[in-house]
């Protein structure tokens, strides 16, 4: 006997049994007043209703008396007859069954007024005697001679007991009526503790098929190994009555299978509910389509779920997917209160009509049946002839297919094919197995493997490109010269698309700034003391830090001038002998990191203090004085960088708390990045998934970070492999504070093992038990923390899936570690790997995260034949953002990067040179249209530019670096084109000092120039920075020094006297200065 929730095991023993008496009366009392309401209409007038359930069977089948017996007591109560009539209900069971519903007899007296009447029948008794009592009791009620009994007319009888009782029926003077559209009316509508159980089936449905079946087949391909259909049918069986397989916390007594697993491919396909899996091997070719469907039951309800997999599909087989899918998201989106379910047929079919009316011949002939305690609820069927109203509370199986297609392929395995989609969904509309997804990029796969897919036009070779081969032409293959010609054939088709892409978004912006950078924000101006009598009195004429006031009183001219402290740029002190010399420096216009804007706000007519120096007898004073002006500005600066930050954050909004009955997903003992700021011990915290967003919070009050979901831009789970930490990253989309820092990247992590290892002490064998038994604690350590994670990320991502979250597009991303390689994207080397959207480095930081639908395209530098690495320029299609580079890539990892790029849809280009790209962008956004005419991005493309080289046509484009320039043009063209051109050399003017040098050396300076380049070029085994650093003092040498320019009307030096101490300062324009 199955529970499904109604029912609980007693605590009498392992044998004790007891049916949940209030669901008993509840559904009793709502039978009855059903029949009683359309008695005449579902129920066939029937005086009395009788039920009998067969013995019970190893095949798989669905009864409506079974289905009863679970509805209303909570267990399947095979041979026993039950019947039913206004004042009584009999019973005719064994003794054991009568003893458990012998408890029900208060609770149908209660609900429905009736008395429960027990007909035991001994184990060798045929029970014919007490079949006599019941139809005598019926007649009696009934007060008629020929009472009508309602019964299940398509359940045959099985069994001596049922038998008999057919028997009993047909030879008495009873009529018998069919009442399989009463109970099928009677189970459509679901209460809560139902669809609780059919949620929990879907769950376990979807997560087979998401966790189990979608994994078990990519690896079958990858591997090219030949499983049958069987095979994986029974694999995907063995899954779902072990819910733990697939990480489900169900219990395995209380979870089946609805019918055994559908796995389909081949050109054998078969859409009919009771299709079965063949013996034939998994079929993956080209164009091969799979088809699977499973469907599982907790406590007796159902849940099906089916999907299509396409493998290097055509596209005829794309384009009847995409239409197959809208038809059942139409389908779905109907099944609303008040329709009728012919019409969700009807929406199916519109859709089909609209987008590919060839098709609509090979669509089902039905969207599909209701679900729940059978797998096909009759009088529910989803078809155009079915008139009946959808209700709130009813669960329906949406199935649609397209069958019988046929593909432009000459294999047999694949000319045929069918197409499948199901979904278990509950009205008003809910989507159960929602989180299995059915799009296009994730039932789609792309190898390639065939040669024929995509015919490679044949290039014609002229004498000069006419080469004998090489080893490496001979020792590649044919299929390996294909890959690289698709690739670069692809790569064509997205310079021209992106260039246009380029052209119309440069059209929409018009001209603008180049640099990136905004007006900074301007501040109040900075004001010590208001008024001249709150200047504090000094008794001595010594330097002073007012802290209260964040002043600077500096004495000049035998005056106390108080100076706010956020006007001070630095502060040293030099001790000579018995002397200290005290220098202050002043924020003025014109110098580097100055607001200029705050400054210039003070006035045309103004006059700054650059520089003041004292010196001073006394070195303790000078010490500390000097230490409070460097405490006081670093507090005042570090207050203000908060405030401004603070200032510009986006408000979010307010995070609402689960409520007790959902317990939220937690992640316990795991530390943020960035740290809470702070003086005492860091502390672990709590990561919980809220209603709207995240919060983590530790055992200090004032520790805690709320996570909007809206606010989530990338959430990555990266687990620990060669690492030391598992992860969950979020990239956000406007900033947050974490403590006292603002932040893009937050950061939950745990260390899988101990970072810091002990190495003092002897060294351990590796056969050590002790050493073997530690690792194997660390593994098992890493595992849990692992799994810990993923149980994580999987409620989340579940939560994520909801109709609320859609429009986000959330979903946990995982990189791929097999895409990954090692570069220098900021100061250190680190592991840079790619996701499915992104770019990212969550190790080291700062963080690195890209994302890749915001590259304009990449441009690979310093790509040339015995270079032992490359860079990599990642130009974003907002201008205005400074171009990311990442440095010293190994040349080993070139061509998967290349492939990586070609397969992900980025544009790339390959330059021996780097590029300075801030004026190129610069050029570019004052000029588009130039830029457009010239050929877009195209200057970049290094093979274009060798092949015009050779041909002896012109090499400039209008933005590729070169050193030889036509001479027509302007020297201003001439340093403006060689400025993109990076090198080691100062900034300035070395543009004109080359050009110089160009027009006239002596023999001397070109003799010294080629006896250097000799040198460098024979020292092959010096390492490259070695060549770079001599190439740059040969330079420095054969260049004449640049002249320093004079300018008049300078800064004048002037002394003052009369302070206790000698200062001096600069930048004045006039005797008097005034002092701000």
């Amino acid at each position: 006997m199955a529970d499904n929730g109604n029912a609980k095991p007693g605590g009498g023993g392992s044998g004790a049994y007891t049916i949940n008496l209030d669901n008993f009366s509840n559904r009793l009392k709502v039978f009855y007043d059903h029949w009683k309401e359309h008695n005449s209409v579902l129920w066939g007038s029937s005086d009395a209703i009788a039920i009998a359930t067969p013995p019970p069977s190893e095949d798989l089948r669905y009864l409506k008396s079974s289905a009863l017996d679970v509805w209303l007591l909570g267990y399947e109560f095979p041979e026993t007859i039950i019947v039913f009539m206004q004042k009584q209900i009999h019973f005719l069971c064994s003794q054991k069954k009568a003893n458990l519903i012998g408890t029900l007899k208060k609770a149908a007296n209660d609900a429905v007024g009736a008395d429960i009447v027990l007909h035991v029948k001994a184990k060798n008794d045929d029970g014919v005697g007490l079949m006599e009592d019941i139809v005598r009791a019926v007649c009696t009620q009934s007060k008629s001679d020929d009472p009508i009994i309602g019964h299940i007319a398509k359940e045959a009888p099985e069994g001596k007991l049922l038998e008999a009782w057919a028997d009993k029926l047909s030879s008495s003077s009873v009529q018998l009526t069919d009442i399989t559209n009463g109970f099928s009316e009677l189970f459509a509508v679901k209460d809560a503790s139902e669809i609780t159980c059919v949620k929990k089936a879907a769950y376990l449905t979807y997560s087979v098929m998401k966790n189990f079946v979608v994994p078990k087949v990519e690896k079958v391909i990858d591997e090219e190994r030949k499983v049958t259909h069987s095979s994986l049918m029974d694999d995907t069986e063995k899954a779902i009555l072990d819910p733990l397989k697939v990480k489900v916390k169900l219990k395995a007594e209380n979870v089946d299978i609805c019918y055994p697993p559908v796995f389909q491919s081949g050109g054998k396909f078969d859409l009919k509910p009771g299709a079965s899996s063949n013996d034939d091997y998994l079929s993956y070719d080209s164009a091969s389509v799979i088809i699977c469907a499973i469907g599982s039951r907790y406590g007796n309800y159902c849940s099906n779920i089916a999907r299509t997999f396409l493998i290097d599909a055509t596209p005829t087989q794309l384009k009847a997917y995409e239409t197959l899918l809208k038809a059942q998201e139409a389908a779905l989106e109907a099944l609303k209160p008040g329709n009728r379910m012919s019409a969700v047929y009807q929406a199916a079919v519109e859709v089909v009509e609209k987008n590919a009316p060839e098709l609509l011949p090979n669509l089902t002939k039905s969207a599909g049946t209701g679900i729940g305690l059978e797998f096909r609820e009759s009088g529910l069927n989803l078809n155009p002839k079915n008139d009946r109203l959808i209700k709130a509370g009813m669960v329906f199986n949406v199935s649609l297919g397209l069958h019988n297609l046929q593909a432009e392929t000459k294999s047999g395995k694949t000319k045929q094919y069918s197409m499948l989609l199901a979904d278990t969904a509950l009205v008003p509309l809910e989507i159960i197995t929602a989180p299995c997804s059915k799009a296009v990029k994730d039932v789609s796969y792309s190898f390639n493997d065939e040669d024929d897919v995509l015919p490679i036009p044949k290039v014609e070779v002229n004498a000069k490109e006419a080469l004998p081969p090489t080893k490496a032409t001979l020792r590649s293959d044919n299929q390996e010269m294909s890959k690289e010609e698709l690739r670069r054939q692809h790569q064509a088709e997205l310079a021209r698309q992106k260039n246009e892409e380029t052209a119309r978004r440069l059209a929409g912006v018009g001209s603008g700034s180049g640099d990136g950078r905004g007006p900074s924000r301007s501040s109040n101006e900075l004001v010590a003391y208001k008024n001249v009598n709150d200047v504090p009195y000094a008794r001595e004429l010594v330097i002073q830090v007012d802290q209260k006031n964040e002043a600077v009183l500096l004495p000049i001219y035998g005056s106390m001038v108080p100076f706010h402290v956020s006007t001070v740029k630095s502060v040293t002190s030099h001790q000579d002998n018995r002397t200290c010399t005290i220098r202050i420096f002043f924020n003025v216009p014109g110098m580097p990191f100055s607001n200029d804007n705050n400054l210039k706000s003070q006035g045309q007519g103004a006059i700054y203090l650059k520089e003041i120096t004292f010196r001073s007898k006394d070195p303790r004073h000078s010490s500390e004085v000097v230490q409070q002006i460097k405490t006081l500005r670093r507090q005042v600066a570090s207050r203000e960088s908060e405030r401004a930050e603070r200032a510009t954050l986006v408000t979010q909004e307010k995070l609402q708390l689960a409520s007790n009955k959902i317990k939220p997903a937690r992640l316990s003992d795991v530390w943020i990045r960035p740290a809470f700021g702070g003086r005492g011990r860091k502390l672990t915290g709590t990561l919980e998934s809220h209603v709207n967003g995240f919060r983590y919070s530790t055992s200090r009050a004032d520790e805690r970070v709320d996570i909007m979901y809206g606010n989530v831009k990338h959430a990555f789970f990266q687990p620990a492999e060669k690492e030391m930490i598992t992860l969950l990253h979020f990239h956000l989309h406007n900033h947050i504070m974490v403590g006292n820092k603002k932040t893009k990247d937050v950061q939950f992590y745990v260390e899988v093992m101990d970072v810091v290892q002990t190495l003092g002490g002897t060294r351990r064998s590796a056969l050590d038990p002790d050493e073997i038994e530690e690792e194997q604690r660390e593994r098992d350590r890493k595992n849990r923390i692992n799994m810990d994670f993923q149980n994580f990320v999987n409620k989340v991502n579940d939560n994520w899936s909801h109709p609320q979250f859609k429009g986000l597009d959330l979903e946990f991303d995982v990189p791929l570690r097999e895409l990954g390689f090692h570069g220098v994207p900021y100061k250190a080397s680190a592991f840079i790997i790619p996701t499915s959207t992104c770019l990212v480095e969550l190790i080291e930081t700062p963080f690195l995260v890209v994302t890749l639908g915001e590259i304009e395209i990449v441009n690979l530098e310093r790509v040339g034949f015995g270079t032992k690495n490359f860079d990599m320029a990642i130009v974003f299609k907002d201008f205005k953002k400074d171009v990311l580079r990442i440095d010293s890539i190994p040349s080993t990892s070139l061509d998967a990067i290349k492939e990586w790029l070609d397969t992900t849809d980025l544009k790339y280009y390959e330059s021996r040179l780097n590029l300075n790209w801030r004026p190129i962008l610069k050029t570019i956004v004052d000029d588009p249209q130039k830029f457009i005419d010239d050929g877009g991005w195209e200057f970049l493309n290094m093979e274009a530019s060798d092949s015009e080289t050779e041909e002896t046509e012109e090499s400039d484009q209008g933005y590729e670096p070169s050193d030889a320039e036509p001479e027509s043009e302007s020297e201003d063209e001439a340093s403006d084109s060689e400025s993109l051109v990076e090198s080691d050399e100062d900034d300035g003017d070395d543009s004109e000092d080359d050009s110089e040098e160009e027009k006239g050396k002596t023999w001397e300076e070109l003799e010294r120039e080629a006896t250097n380049a000799d040198r460098e070029n024979g020292a092959e085994s010096d390492s490259e920075e070695e060549r770079r650093r001599r190439k740059v003092k040969t330079f420095s040498k054969s260049r004449p020094p640049p002249e320093r320019s004079s300018f008049k009307g300078g800064p004048s030096k002037s002394s003052f006297k009369g302070g206790p101490s000698k200062s001096s300062f600069k930048g004045g324009l006039s005797k008097k200065p005034k002092f701000r």
